[in-house]
């Protein structure tokens, strides 16, 4: 089975880096990183265009990942690899195959695999049971005769009061008693009629509450089963599956994790290309995971993502063992444009974030980049953000009054900003001011919206540069600092209308590998000598 693929003589050769999948070694301690870099996106993108155009790839959303390698005779080749099963298969021609081990545990799998089926499908008829539905109907029968039956006992008891009242005022003793005693008789008459339609309520509901309870009872169990059954099988498979790395040390993926491993560890991308790679002599070059087919809760279609926190990332430091430590933060350097005792400026790539994210694998950032190039530069702060997908000058300060002081002119709109952009389209007027108020939906970040009630003041000036065939690009001077608020003031139809080149996160389709936005100039007062700072940039597209 051929599983490597040779590079088109169309695809670029940057190794500019947007991502490290990295890990501590565990011999030596040693931070061991491997790049995603641009080539390997583009790789990935010539991918994901060819699985656009097999339905085989769209039927369930997975993670897909390639692996640029280079052989013993220092030819560059590829790897692709899928998550788990391909439709239920473990093994397709050109795909790089599961870790070795599983064949080992293929009878157990196979009888647990179907015991887990015919437990699904119990719980499928379970969960249709036709009691159910038969409840649910009744029930609401039930609730609205007794609900028309309480309006016509109400409106009884209030005729009673009122006949109450005249009778006090026309009958003798004798005669008023009798006639009480019969509107008694009424009222008792109607709790009669209540219960005996609560006990008929009751006769018809109790036995299809007890076959729900019963039911319910059986799919907590099967749960149960299932939950014990899919934990036993993990354990035989963990225990079956080897892993090498780039020393040649083999062990199993229970060795590695002893305290436990989460479902799925071992199946997705990044340990099968890296132990592929290991097992057949070829150097790892760049890797790049990216998910494809219906979107998921967290995973867009056609996304990058890192490695995983559960099932991958406590594996990267045994895989990554035998590569050479990479010297990208060092090379980082290049990327500085402006430094003094105060403040440092640099000229971040696309991909990468300004400032380190929540979780392990977003801490990959220029912030992070500088503080290990600058160990004594421990204040170090970004005065300012850039979106991980846009590129140009970033400004940090390396202690706090001059955090403080930059701070507040950017707040008080003394910066002066400018990007240029290409837009996916033509735009119908050359220059003006775009205001539109923006408001970041906070079950939906980092999206953002324009929203006239909820929205912040975002106001931008605009200038075209040139129609370049089907594409504007454009100048853009934000007066305000919002999130993605040139992304949305050049996508909205209120604004230009027109989406940013590369801007799949507002709607842009077009087969690019970068968002096309450059913070291209910043100018400010230095916030000791007082004179103006002017820095300029290229831009790379």
């Amino acid at each position: 089975m051929e599983v490597l693929d040779g590079l088109s003589d169309l695809i670029g050769d940057d190794l500019s880096a947007n991502y490290w999948y990295e890990g501590y070694c565990l011999q030596s301690g040693d931070l061991l990183r491997l790049p995603r870099t641009t080539l390997a996106e583009t790789i990935a993108r010539s991918l994901m265009q060819e699985l656009a155009h097999d339905e085989l790839y769209s039927r369930e959303g997975k993670m897909y990942g390639i692996l640029l390698v280079e052989t013993p005779t220092a030819e560059k080749r590829v790897l692709k690899a899928f998550s788990g099963l391909l439709n239920g298969r473990s093994m397709v021609d050109g795909w790089v195959p599961p870790i070795p081990g599983r064949e080992q545990v293929a009878l157990d799998e196979a009888r647990t695999l179907a015991e887990l089926d015919a437990i699904k499908q119990e719980l499928i008829i379970l969960n249709q049971l036709p009691e159910r539905q038969l409840y649910e109907t009744a029930g609401q029968i039930y609730e609205q005769q007794l609900q028309e039956m309480s309006d016509h006992h109400r409106q009884h008891k209030y005729q009673r009061q009122q006949k109450r009242q005249s009778l006090y005022e026309a009958l003798s003793q004798t005669a008023l008693t009798t006639a009480l005693a019969q509107l008694d008789q009424e009222s008792r008459q109607d709790g009669i009629e209540r219960r005996r339609l609560k006990q008929e309520r009751d006769k018809v509901l109790r036995p299809l509450e007890e076959a729900i309870a019963t039911a319910n009872a059986r799919i907590q169990h099967l749960k149960q089963k299932r939950k014990s059954l899919s934990r036993q099988l993990q354990a035989q498979m963990h225990a079956a599956y080897s892993l090498m790395n780039f020393l040649g040390q083999s062990v199993s993926l229970q060795q590695l994790m002893p305290s436990g491993l989460p479902t799925g560890t071992g199946d997705c991308c990044a340990p099968k290309l890296l132990h592929y790679a290991a097992t057949h002599g070829l150097k790892p070059l760049a890797m790049a995971e990216f998910w494809w087919g219906s979107s998921s809760q967290d995973k867009i279609q056609g996304e990058f993502y890192g490695a995983c926190a559960e099932r991958c990332q406590p594996l990267m430091g045994f895989l990554l063992s035998g590569l050479k430590s990479h010297a990208s933060i060092l090379d980082f350097g290049s990327h500085v444009i402006y430094e003094d005792e105060w403040l440092i400026a640099v000229n971040k790539p696309a991909g990468l974030l300004s400032v380190p994210g929540r979780y392990f694998d977003t801490q990959d950032s220029v912030l992070s980049r500088l503080r290990h190039l600058l160990p004594d530069e421990k204040l170090l702060a970004s005065v300012h953000r850039l979106d991980q997908d846009t590129s140009g000058i970033l400004l940090l300060a390396k202690d706090r009054q001059t955090y403080r002081l930059l701070s507040q002119q950017f707040q008080q709109r003394q910066v002066y900003k400018l990007y240029e952009a290409v837009l996916a389209g033509v735009v119908s007027t050359d220059a003006g001011v775009i205001n539109l108020p923006l408001w970041g939906d906070p079950q939906n970040r980092p999206y953002q919206q324009v929203d006239w009630q909820r929205g912040k003041p975002s106001v931008t000036q605009y200038r075209e540069i040139a129609t370049e065939g089907d594409c504007t690009r454009i100048e853009f001077i934000p007066l305000t600092g919002r999130t993605h608020q040139l992304r949305v003031h050049a996508a909205d139809v209120r604004g230009l209308g027109v989406v940013i080149l590369g801007d799949r996160f507002y709607g842009c389709t077009a087969g690019v590998s970068r968002l096309h936005l450059h913070a291209r100039e910043l100018r400010f007062q230095h916030p000791h000598s007082e004179a103006t700072i002017h820095l300029q940039v290229k831009t790379p597209f």
